[in-house]
């Protein structure tokens, strides 16, 4: 169906500004309001509310549509709660109060409560009759959709901005971002730098290299870097340090053009032997890459994801010596990736020309392109298709110019790249929606920011927490750049998310404080129970750190009581060294990485090491993890003092024996008892034997013959130790 001509650009600003003002809850302060009038936008995909052709026959069916000016977007809010479009109500058909119950437009009848709706704070339109929410059916986000009546949830498209209509505003409004004169920019704090195409190269270069410079070996350091270029063409070299994000502000990759290098090599390492191991802790995201020479490297170990990444060449992801493993997504390599020394690697939706090199644990999921499943020999782990997954929110630069963040949209079943064919689904968000943290910000102020529905955009610094970080309403985003961390004081959880819709979590870390928290992140409080595989939580790039910058503790790290929530990419890491002996067995205590006790959580990329007692537990139903990488505490001074019970040490992964169902492909886990040889760890991974319990594709290893796990999944696989370094195991229990 053909909406009557509007014209798009003008009702497009009048909606975007409708989204802020929404938002901020700057205009009025009551929802008996007199009249108004303009569009009514979806937060779900930002279209608007559309009587369908036009048409003032009882019963059409109104629909979303994209914004554009028109009779048939134009609705009028009434001070007697009644929606009126082209002089019609929006009414709920029959008077039904049921889920999924049709919306139409009518004659308007005074005093109807079929036809009256209620604009909460919390951007719902609840029908005054059913007590029930506007939401689009089916959550479906093309232009058509329907609407439909629902039990109010939370989610993206039961949210609404009634352009002129205002809801009681929560806290004082917040200030919105301020723009530097003459730049254009937003005012991202001191250690964002942002590039544009009309500088020149020589700027460009200057001042990449004098990050990198302080960077290359500033790994437990609080210097933090953001590197930001706008879309057009660079001829540089980024060389990528510790605690730096070098990304492109464009919607997709193709929008940056690197011709030269974005690269991280381990030429700093101390004996010249090129040892990546360490090459911890910093990002790029969404360039697209020319390498000189028709070769980038990206030799990495953990916390140094690869996103929406294009390189016209290969990709090497070592430099000669060891490199310890690694997450690429949503990524395209025109040649081959050489994974060469990579002892573990995960790369999902992505795309490549050909994949070279194995060394112990290779994962494949939604991976074009890649080697077929072929696991110990060599040990490749491959999955044809992501079950479900929402790649990581980002910051770019819209064609107006104008900054925004985008949210991917959630895909189900999908292989390859969101950007393969065009620019990705999702929706955008205005960068006036967020909250900016800059270094001296006060975690009140930050709370303030969250409980007016603000976002937040985290600019890189370390940030001291002397209050949790309370994320209570569905939909908001937290993203951080480069690397922006989290620490917090007197014992405190740095971070809590409600059991709502739709949370996305991105690009933090989380460093333990030195008095000891018992959680530092939790996902929903305990028991909870709500639904969510519409619109799930997402944890993106989200990492922890007990020890190593200080000597930090806490008792659990993650824990994750909501359903449906989604991991991509975490590092959650007990240190086993550091500069200035902050790490040690008592010094840096913390018995459990990763908890789960919702149903339905899927991981990818999950990585978790050096815990004192099991390292991940999971207690909910229906878990799924693709990838895991784990090493085994370093520092038991004696078996005595790594005993559970009388089993000698801690599996690496746990699986309740309450759990009925579970899943998990390609999983190492690792030995090395510098502290004391002679330990031994009796398992790698413990799990109830069930026929819904399927463990597919596991290796343990001795790391230079130092230290023993008996078996690798219950009593079964064969012990590594200084004789024996290497167990592959292809199913289990």
């Amino acid at each position: 169906m053909t909406p009557i001509p509007r014209k798009r650009r003008r009702v497009l600003a009048v909606s975007v500004t409708a989204l802020v003002v929404g938002v901020l809850g700057v205009v009025g302060v009551t929802n008996a309001l007199a009249a108004t009038t303009g569009s009514v936008v979806s937060s779900a995909n930002g279209k608007c509310l559309d009587v369908t052709n036009g048409s003032t026959t009882n019963g059409n069916l109104p629909q979303m549509w994209a914004c554009a000016s028109g009779p048939n977007q134009t609705w009028t809010y009434g001070d007697d709660k009644s929606l009126k479009g082209l002089g019609k109500c929006l009414d709920v058909a029959g008077g039904a109060t049921t889920d999924g119950a049709a919306v139409h437009m009518w004659d308007c009848f005074a005093g109807l409560t079929s036809q009256q709706w209620t604009y909460t704070a919390g951007r719902d339109l609840v029908n005054v009759k059913a007590g029930k929410c506007l939401d689009i059916k089916d959550n479906n986000l093309a232009d058509g959709a329907k609407l439909q009546l629902w039990t109010c949830g939370g989610g993206a498209n039961q949210k609404w901005t009634v352009n002129g209509a205002s809801t009681p505003p929560t806290t004082p409004p917040v200030t919105p971002p301020t723009v530097p004169p003459g730049t254009g920019n937003p005012d991202l704090g001191p250690n964002v730098t942002i590039f544009d195409p009309s500088m020149s190269q020589a700027t460009v270069q200057n001042r990449l290299n004098t990050v990198f410079n302080q960077q290359v070996r500033n790994q437990f350091g609080n210097a933090r870097y953001a590197l930001l270029f706008k879309p057009g063409s660079y001829n540089v070299d980024a060389n990528v340090g510790f605690f730096t994000q070098v990304a492109g502000l464009g919607l997709s990759p193709d929008a940056v053009n690197i011709n030269g290098a974005v690269h991280t090599e381990a030429d700093w390492w101390p004996d010249g032997s090129q040892n990546a191991t360490q090459n911890f802790w910093r990002a790029a995201e969404g360039l697209s890459v020319t390498p000189n020479g028709g070769l980038d490297r990206w030799a990495v170990s953990q916390a140094a994801p690869y996103r929406r990444m294009h390189v016209r060449g290969n990709l090497a992801l070592s430099d000669g010596g060891w490199s310890s493993g690694g997450f690429m997504a949503d990524t395209k390599i025109d040649g081959q990736i050489q994974s060469g020394s990579q002892q573990q690697w995960i790369t999902r939706n992505s795309q490549m020309g050909s994949w070279s090199g194995s060394n112990w644990n290779q994962v494949f999921v939604g991976a074009q392109g890649a080697p077929a499943n072929s696991f110990p020999t060599p040990p490749y782990t491959t999955v044809g298709q992501t079950p479900v997954v929402a790649e990581k929110p980002y910051l770019y630069v819209d064609s107006a110019g104008a900054y925004q963040v985008f949210v991917p949209a959630l895909r189900s079943n999908s292989a390859g790249t969101t950007w393969a064919n065009g620019n990705p689904a999702g929706r955008s968000l205005p960068i006036g929606t967020f909250f900016i943290v800059k270094p001296g910000e006060t975690a009140a102020n930050i709370n303030a920011a969250l409980a007016a529905g603000r976002n937040l955009l985290v600019t890189p610094g370390v940030y001291n927490l002397n209050q949790t970080l309370a994320v209570t309403r569905p939909d908001t985003v937290v993203l951080g750049l480069g690397l922006a961390t989290f620490v917090p004081q007197n014992g405190i959880t740095a971070m809590t998310v409600a059991d709502v819709d739709g949370v996305r979590v991105a690009g933090v870390l989380f460093d333990a404080g030195t008095t000891n928290s018992s959680v530092l992140m939790e996902v929903g409080p305990a028991g909870s129970s709500a639904n969510h595989a519409a619109n799930p939580t997402v944890l993106s790039d989200v990492f922890f750190r007990i020890g190593g910058a200080i000597a930090g503790k806490a008792s659990v790290s993650l824990r994750i009581n909501s359903d449906n929530v989604i991991g991509d990419h975490a590092w959650i890491w007990r240190a086993d060294h550091s500069d200035n002996g902050t790490h040690g067995w008592t010094v840096n205590p913390a018995a459990n990485g990763l908890t789960v006790n919702g149903d339905n959580v899927t991981f990818y990329g999950l990585f978790v090491e050096h815990y004192q007692q099991y390292q991940t537990i999971w207690n909910g139903e229906n878990g799924r993890t693709y990838f895991y990488q784990n090493e085994m505490p370093y520092d038991p001074p004696n078996q005595a003092a790594y005993m559970n019970g009388s089993t000698q040490g801690w599996a690496a992964y746990k699986v309740a024996d309450s759990v009925n169902n579970h899943e998990a492909w390609g999983l190492g886990s690792y030995a090395f008892f510098n502290v004391n040889p002679s330990v031994v760890n009796a398992r790698a991974f413990e799990v109830p034997v069930k026929p819904g319990i399927k463990f597919h594709n596991m290796v343990t290893v001795s790391l230079g013959g130092t230290g023993t796990i008996s078996h690798v999944i219950n009593n079964t696989g064969a012990a590594v130790n200084s004789g024996h370094q290497v167990t592959n195991l292809v199913s289990g229990p």
